[in-house]
């Protein structure tokens, strides 16, 4: 077992982690944990009672949180000439089509979020390769293909997130940082996992929840009450 730091060892004296605390108390444990000189982000970490290799249990969407993520969202919207001011306006960071395809095509991958138009999917398909394994291929179910991109880009600026649960049955997501208040770490968290909640698959038997996890990036996993949420 690796050795515990100095930080590491008085954050986990700050609380009871054999215990399972409210998403209000996680919270404020997080941000009195955290010790990093930079802003860490908090992320949530919920293990759902689903196996995501049966297509009737996969788990995936996207919510939009309260209070955004505190990150500066990198948007290149890969549009045709006359949705290029729509997606300025909105605030996208890179605006344009085949020289952005291009760079692609060299490996430039220095965006968060890709949003395209329906007419200019077909142009991103032999781009799966590079695109695909960093999360970058727009899907109409998330709302990255469309031809309202002005509301798209906007969206994402805002603090709309996507999700999709891990082969181990694991939702992770960053849902702010700990600069945040802990009542705006506690909503962005509670509308996640309200969402999830939500999108229960009906094959999916007994406890869904099964745990949920609160931290921040250097700072211990805080256990959550997922009873709270249950939904059985």
């Amino acid at each position: 077992m690796a050795k515990l730091t100095k930080n590491q060892k008085a954050a986990n004296a700050k609380f009871d982690k054999a215990q399972s605390y409210s998403l209000a108390d996680a919270s404020k444990i997080v941000k009195d944990t955290s010790s990093a000189k930079f802003d860490e982000s908090v992320d949530l970490a919920v293990r759902l009672n689903v196996d995501p290799r049966k297509a009737n249990q996969m788990v995936r969407g996207v919510v939009t949180l309260p209070h955004g993520t505190g990150k500066d969202v990198k948007v290149l919207a890969l549009v045709t000439p006359d949705k290029e001011e729509e997606a300025k306006g909105a605030g996208a960071d890179f605006v344009g089509l085949d020289e952005y395809l291009d760079k692609i095509k060299g490996g430039w991958t220095d965006v968060d979020v890709i949003i395209t138009m329906p007419s200019v999917m077909g142009k991103l398909g032999p781009l799966g390769r590079v695109l695909g394994p960093r999360g970058l291929m727009p899907n109409p179910k998330t709302g990255t293909v469309t031809m309202d991109v002005a509301k798209a880009v906007s969206d994402v600026k805002s603090g709309k997130i996507d999700f999709k649960v891990e082969k181990n049955g694991i939702v992770h997501a960053a849902i702010g940082k700990v600069s945040f208040d802990a009542e705006k770490i506690a909503g962005n968290a509670r509308e996640l996992i309200n969402t999830l909640v939500k999108l229960k698959p009906t094959a999916a038997k007994g406890v869904y929840i099964k745990s949920i996890h609160l931290s921040s990036t250097m700072g211990p996993g805080v256990n959550v009450d997922a009873k709270r949420f249950a939904d059985d």
